[in-house]
């Protein structure tokens, strides 16, 4: 009773060290909110689906459809499963393992009698059905730092699975925005494209009559081809992205189309918190960390094998020479034992696993804080964006209005003589040129914003990884 008692207490004991996540200091805000003038909604509008706050509903239908039938993501569902699925088997270590082995066997034997030398032949049958019992407790450990080891992978996996679904998304918006930027791009060229019409003809109509000369009808030419070449390049981006974002949504590109919408998304509020809830709002951080965790605990299962192994046995069954009588109770035979193991020599390979689990867990220490690190700079990155971004788009505006009346100035001097046509050929390339790069800045602002989100954790909560990754299927 004693000894049974002992090994009760014994039990359970893990040799891991004491767990503590890695400290990495956080400043008390963002360095690039300095000068933020955005009113910010409060933190559950982010929790919810963060995509809603552009108010697209075909981005939000996208956003559906990529969450129902993403290759990627459903490869990453499958790894999370694999996972849990590896933590219900380590946690088989904390019991015994039960078998039942029925034999029959027919034995023909042969006696010789030594005295008269004569023979004789008997057969017997020998019917057994044992029921094996085994147990090894768990005295130093090592099944409870395998289970943690488990459990701790288990949940970085679906830390994992929920950093593809935010990524994901993300890149479904990115692909959208972008696809709706190339309209707006497509639309202006279509206008520039009417407008080149217009000045050709009047540079066609002043050659025949003999007021310009035959260089202004090849610069317009010239300009009206390179539009047109412009053209059939967006048209490839274009269709470049939309195969890119229907391979997002699980589908094949020709079974995919986006109808032309010209991007219009005014800036969107997006709150951002201090720095020390990115830890809690990072799925890539989260599982970072749980494997730093997951290191801690293989680190006892490397300790516990040092120490000696119990395995506690025993069978019991029936034995008998007959049917009949199998299941009498004189058939009826039992045993249990115990054996005790211990390793005494293995040339350094219990040092060497043990090494090889420091180090490990030293790794994944270093490639936490790394994690963090980078986080801060992903959303210092955006914060600095979205700041400066806005006023950039102002400047840009203002500079495209300044290139239109230059225009207008251009072509009235042209046509009055005053000036030649390649005034109006630089003042119509300077204002396309302003016009693409004022789209490229509103898609940039909107990438951002989009970015500052997926950099925040779009929304999650740690609090769920416990959880998710100990529910049984």
């Amino acid at each position: 009773m004693r000894a049974l008692l002992v090994v009760a207490l014994l039990t359970g004991c893990s040799m891991a060290p004491k767990y503590e996540r890695p400290k990495i200091p956080a400043a008390p805000a963002y360095k690039e909110l300095s000068g933020w003038k955005r009113a910010e909604p409060s933190d559950h509008v982010l929790r919810s689906n963060w995509w809603q706050l552009f108010g697209d509903p075909e981005l939000d239908a996208l956003v559906a459809s990529a969450d129902a039938a993403n290759p990627t993501l459903a490869a990453a569902l499958a790894n999370f499963r694999v996972a849990r699925a590896v933590l219900k088997q380590a946690r088989a270590g904390y019991y015994p393992t039960l078998s039942v082995n029925p034999q029959f066997t027919r034995v023909r034997q042969r006696a010789v009698d030594p005295r008269t030398g004569a023979s004789t032949t008997s057969t017997s049958n020998i019917i057994a059905l044992p029921v094996d019992a085994a147990w090894e407790p768990d005295l130093w450990g090592s099944v409870t730092s395998s289970v943690n080891a488990a459990k701790h992978t288990a949940e970085a996996s679906y830390a994992d699975l929920e950093n593809v679904r935010l990524s994901m998304r993300a890149e479904v918006a990115l692909n959208y925005f972008q696809i709706r930027a190339r309209d707006s791009q497509r639309e202006i060229l279509a206008s520039t494209v009417t407008a080149f019409e217009a000045s050709l003809a009047l540079a066609r109509a002043r050659y025949q009559t003999g007021i310009a000369s035959e260089q202004d009808v090849a610069q317009a030419e010239t300009q009206l081809a390179s539009v047109r070449a412009q053209q059939s390049d967006l048209g490839i981006q274009r269709a470049q992205l939309e195969h890119a974002l229907a391979v997002l949504l699980g589908k094949a590109p020709a079974e995919f189309s986006l109808r032309f919408d010209p991007l219009q998304k005014p800036p969107i509020a997006i709150p951002v918190g201090v720095p020390s809830a990115l830890l809690e709002r990072r799925p890539d951080i989260a599982a970072a960390e749980r494997r730093v965790a997951a290191a801690n605990a293989q680190i006892g299962v490397a300790r516990a094998a040092y120490f000696p192994t119990l395995t506690l046995s025993g069978s019991a069954g029936y034995l008998s020479s007959s049917f009949p009588a199998l299941f009498n109770w004189p058939s009826f035979v039992w045993s249990v034992g115990a054996s005790l193991s211990e390793t005494l020599f293995d040339g350094g390979r219990r040092e060497g696993v043990s090494a090889q689990a420091w180090a490990n867990y030293a790794g994944t220490v270093a490639t936490y804080r790394q994690t963090v690190l980078s986080a801060f700079q992903e959303v210092e990155d955006n914060l600095v964006a979205l700041r400066l971004l806005g006023d950039e788009i102002r400047d840009q505006t203002a500079a495209v209005e300044w290139a239109t009346r230059s225009l207008t100035l251009a072509m009235d001097r042209y046509q009055l003589g005053i000036d030649s046509y390649l005034n109006v050929v630089t003042a119509q390339t300077t204002l396309l040129e302003n016009q693409l790069t004022l789209v490229g800045l509103r898609l940039n602002l909107v990438a951002a914003s989009v970015q500052l989100i997926k950099a925040l954790g779009g929304g999650w909560d740690g609090s769920t990884l416990e959880k998710a990754a100990s529910k049984q299927r």
